[in-house]
């Protein structure tokens, strides 16, 4: 008997599979090329630029919760997403007129769109499902990789059009990726509606009133961007401040918890979250600090062809795709003999790997040829390692969520979790900074100095970092009551937890 597409998925998972590829595009064009844009199309300071990127990242992760704020009670999600696709388009438009004024205005609407759009695709997911249908997990894991196929493309586009120069070209072609996933969207519109949500039992006068107020507060959001595009210091300040106080909230909310096993908990998420930082702040050189790096002091000739400093990103892509399986399968074997290793173990495996990344720049800078360019195999080798780290310490970061947040924190704890790569964009830029110096020069022989003592201070104390937190494995396993039953098995099925 043949079997249709419903029996495997809902109608309308294909179609969201194929709106996360296209939306994907533009927001990794911008990652990866902005801080080159910014410098070598329009002549921007490595200082100004290094800040605009670093804040473009920063905001675009702390957004993510106001697109949970917003849909579903004062817009349709599949209305949302349309939104933030047209405000993502017009950004791009703006972007690609080479002027700072329209820069900034370009990347306040883009961020409008960017971050929200993120929470409306996983809800919009969620919604096709019942609660126990266990093809939920198969549907992330689906739109996981059409993100990561999205980025691999952008990464791709991106780095073609940059050793062009046609930045303009590049910038107009990823809109086109956002008004393509409108158009998928408006063509799905009945089978994407909201079920059980606040908006949608409404009346339509309230509604109509919610819209307004939706509408409202989106425009005056773009304003504010764009304010803060333009004060990037005052931003990343912002950005700081905030995360840190919440993070002296959720200690003080540890206290009013009823039970002392939900306030070690809590405890033992405080941990790993702040040794995380640490990880995520040497991630995120790669669009800022490392990015001007590859481009500046690395030779990029392989078999005598020049690569772009996007394409070197997308090994990151490729370890992720390719490595999630491997690492799934290592896993399943260690749980069939008895191993299991836990969500502090495979923290301090991360910090090990991303601190060794950084840690052996310095040497291949040392032996730089006489122009003052490194070899590309560090920086392959540096991007291998830290994306094997990513392995051990993204996927696992919503479980652990859901593993260690008390039920009625859940939201907010998760909401802490986005904003910690926020905050780990702004420690990025203040340390791309530094290794930039304070000499004008881009010349390899003068700036080569800076990076190798920037790299290793950073490398090597991620290492030390990684080392504390293995002492403390025993403290968290018990704060958390972890038993092996309990731990996490296989890289696929912390993904399927932290996408369910």
């Amino acid at each position: 008997m043949r079997q249709r597409y419903s029996d495997f998925m809902p109608t309308g998972a294909g179609a969201l599979f194929l709106i996360q590829i296209v939306a994907t595009l533009s927001y990794s064009v911008l990652y990866s090329t902005l801080i080159l844009y910014a410098t070598n199309g329009l002549h921007l300071s490595d200082m100004y630029a290094t800040s605009l990127t670093g804040s473009f990242i920063a905001l675009n992760y702390f957004l993510h919760l106001l697109g949970g704020f917003l849909g579903g009670r004062y817009f349709s999600y599949r209305s949302l997403f349309c939104i933030a696709m047209f405000l993502q388009v017009l950004g791009c438009v703006l972007i690609s007129i080479p002027t700072e004024s329209s820069l900034l205005w370009g990347l306040a609407s883009f961020l409008g769109g960017s971050g929200i759009n993120v929470t409306c695709i996983n809800c919009m997911v969620t919604q096709l499902f019942e609660p126990h249908d266990k093809r939920r997990e198969a549907a992330f894991l689906w739109n996981y990789s059409g993100m990561n196929i999205g980025f691999f493309v952008g990464f791709a586009i991106g780095g073609y059009f940059h050793l062009q120069g046609n930045y303009r070209e590049l910038f107009l072609l990823s809109g086109l990726g956002n008004l393509l996933a409108m158009t998928i969207t408006l063509y799905n519109w009945k089978i994407l509606k909201d079920r059980d949500t606040t908006f949608m039992e409404a009346a339509s006068s309230v509604q109509k009133n919610a819209r307004f107020i939706g509408i409202g507060i989106i425009v005056a959001l773009v304003f504010a961007l764009r304010f803060l595009m333009e004060h990037t210091d005052f931003c990343n300040n912002l950005i700081i401040v905030i995360g840190s106080s919440m993070l002296v909230v959720l200690g003080m909310l540890s206290f009013r918890q009823h039970s002392s096993g939900a306030r070690r908990k809590i405890w033992a998420y405080m941990i790993l979250a702040v040794s995380s930082v640490t990880f995520w702040a040497l991630y995120q050189l790669a669009p800022m600090g490392l990015n001007l790096f590859i481009d500046r002091n690395v030779d990029r000739h392989v078999f005598g062809i020049l690569v772009a400093p996007q394409w070197i990103q997308n090994i990151n892509t490729v370890v992720i795709i390719l490595g999630g399986p491997i690492l799934s399968v290592v896993f399943s074997r260690m749980r069939e003999k008895g191993k299991n290793i836990s969500i502090p173990l495979q923290f301090s495996v991360a910090l090990l790997l991303i601190g060794i990344a950084f840690a052996i720049l310095p040497l291949g800078i040392s032996l730089a040829d006489p122009q003052g360019y490194v070899a590309f195999g560090w920086i392959f080798a540096c991007y291998m390692l830290q994306s094997l780290g990513e392995l051990f310490i993204s996927p696992i970061g919503y479980a652990m969520v859901g593993e260690l947040a008390p039920v009625k924190l859940r939201g907010l704890m998760m909401g802490m979790w986005l904003m910690i790569t926020g905050v780990a964009a702004t420690l990025s830029d203040y340390f791309s900074k530094i290794a930039l110096g304070t000499v004008k020069s881009s010349s390899p022989l003068v700036t080569n100095p800076s990076f190798s003592h920037t790299f290793g201070v950073l490398g090597w104390s991620a290492i030390g970092v990684s080392v504390l937190l293995f002492a403390c494995i025993p403290l968290v396993s018990r704060l958390t009551h972890e038993k092996k039953s309990d731990e996490p098995k296989n890289f696929l099925e912390l993904s399927e937890e932290a996408a369910g």
